[in-house]
C-alpha cells in the first residue's frame, strides 16, 4: 500500500469544477488513512531547501551553543529541545531525537503575551546563525499559506462552503519543528525509536522529509506504511481536531519514525493549529440523522494545552516528526 498524491493546485483555480474535484480527492484519503502526499503547493524549492540547510547547519553546532537557545528559557515553548527530551508512545523510550520550536513571533508587549496567554510570545533565535531566523520565518509563513488552502479544500471534502473554516485560519497558531534524528542504534532498547507511535494534537501537518526515510503511518489493521520522500511534496496528515470535528469519519491516524537509514535523518513538520479561540464542534455534515456528537465542544488552545501536558508533564511542549 503507498499515500496517495493530490494536486492542490486546482483549489486555485477559478473553475469550482476544479476546486470541487480536489475536494473530492480529499475526502477519499480522509475517509481512509488521512495521510497523503501533496503537489502544486507553490513552496518554491529555494525556500524550502534553505530551512533544511539552516537545520542542519543549527544541529551541527557544539551542545553549549545549541543550550544557548535552550526552550528552559522560553515562557512559550520555543527554541532548543535535547535528544531524548520527549516521549510520544506511552511506556516506551524516549524518542531518539533531538528538536528546536518556532511558533508565531510576538512581542513581550503583545496585550496576549502580557496576558500569559498559552502558547503566545517571541521566538528564541541562535545568536550565532545569522541568517537562521530569515530563513525560517520565510519557510513559515510559506506553510501557513499552504495549510489555509488545505482547510478550504477540507471544507469542500465535507461538503461545506469552502470558507467554512476563515474565522479558525485567521489569527491562528502554528509550531514549526525543527528535527534531527541521529541513526537507530544497532542495539536499540526495546522499544526504543526516533519517535514513538503517536497522532497529532493539531488541525493538520505539512512535513517536509530529507531523503533518509523512516516515517511510517498505521493502516488501522495490521502494518505500517512506509511513507518514503517523494521530490517536491509535502506529507499532510490530519491532527485530533479534525477527528473531532468530523465525529471520527476523518481520520487522525497513528505514525512513527525508524531511523535505519545508517545516517542522521532531518525533517520539518508544520503543525497547523488555528485560532485557539474558535470552539470545535461536530460539524452538522458529519452527524447522520439521530447521531450524537462524539465529543464535547471545545478549542484548540485548551486541547493543546492539555495535551502538552501528557508528553512532557504540567507547562511542557509537544508533537513532532
Amino acid at each position: 500500500m503507498t499515500l496517495p498524491v493530490i494536486d492542490m493546485s486546482g483549489l486555485r483555480s477559478e473553475k469550482a469544477a476544479d476546486r470541487a474535484a480536489v475536494g473530492r480527492a480529499l475526502r477519499d484519503v480522509c475517509l481512509d488513512t488521512g495521510f497523503f502526499y501533496v503537489t502544486g503547493h507553490q513552496v518554491p524549492a529555494p525556500t524550502r531547501d534553505a530551512a533544511m540547510a539552516a537545520i542542519r547547519e543549527f544541529f551541527s553546532l557544539p551542545l553549549d551553543e545549541k543550550l544557548g537557545a535552550d526552550k528552559s528559557r522560553s515562557n512559550c515553548h520555543r527554541g532548543y529541545e535535547t535528544l531524548r527530551g520527549q516521549t510520544l508512545e506511552p511506556d516506551a523510550p524516549a524518542d531518539l531525537k533531538e528538536g528546536y520550536y518556532i511558533g508565531r513571533d510576538l512581542p513581550l508587549d503583545d496585550p496576549r503575551v502580557r496576558s500569559g496567554k498559552f502558547n503566545h510570545g517571541p521566538n528564541i533565535w541562535p545568536q550565532s546563525l545569522p541568517r537562521f531566523r530569515e530563513h525560517l520565518s520565510a519557510y513559515y509563513d510559506a506553510l501557513l499559506d499552504v495549510s489555509r488552502l488545505v482547510m478550504r479544500g477540507l471544507a469542500l471534502s465535507l461538503d461545506l462552503d469552502e470558507g467554512h473554516f476563515d474565522a479558525f485560519t485567521a489569527e491562528e497558531l502554528a509550531t514549526l519543528r525543527l528535527l534531527h534524528y541521529p541513526k537507530q542504534p544497532a542495539n536499540p532498547a526495546p522499544g526504543e525509536k526516533g519517535c514513538g507511535a503517536h497522532t497529532d494534537f493539531g488541525t493538520i501537518t505539512l512535513l517536509l522529509q530529507d531523503d533518509c526515510g523512516g516515517l511510517q503511518v498505521w493502516d488501522g489493521e495490521a502494518e505500517w506504511i512506509d511513507a518514503a520522500p517523494i521530490p517536491d511534496t509535502f506529507v499532510v496528515n490530519l491532527g485530533d481536531m479534525v477527528a473531532r470535528w468530523t465525529n471520527d469519519r476523518y481520520h487522525s491516524t497513528l505514525h512513527r519514525v525508524i531511523n535505519t537509514s545508517g545516517r542522521d535523518r532531518y525533517s520539518i513538520p508544520f503543525f497547523y493549529l488555528g485560532n485557539p479561540d474558535v470552539p470545535v464542534a461536530c460539524l452538522p455534515t458529519c452527524l447522520a440523522a439521530g447521531e450524537t456528537p462524539k465529543y464535547p465542544i471545545t478549542t484548540i488552545g485548551h486541547h493543546y494545552e492539555e495535551m502538552y501536558g501528557v508528553t512532557y508533564g504540567p507547562g511542557g511542549a509537544g508533537d513532532d516528526r
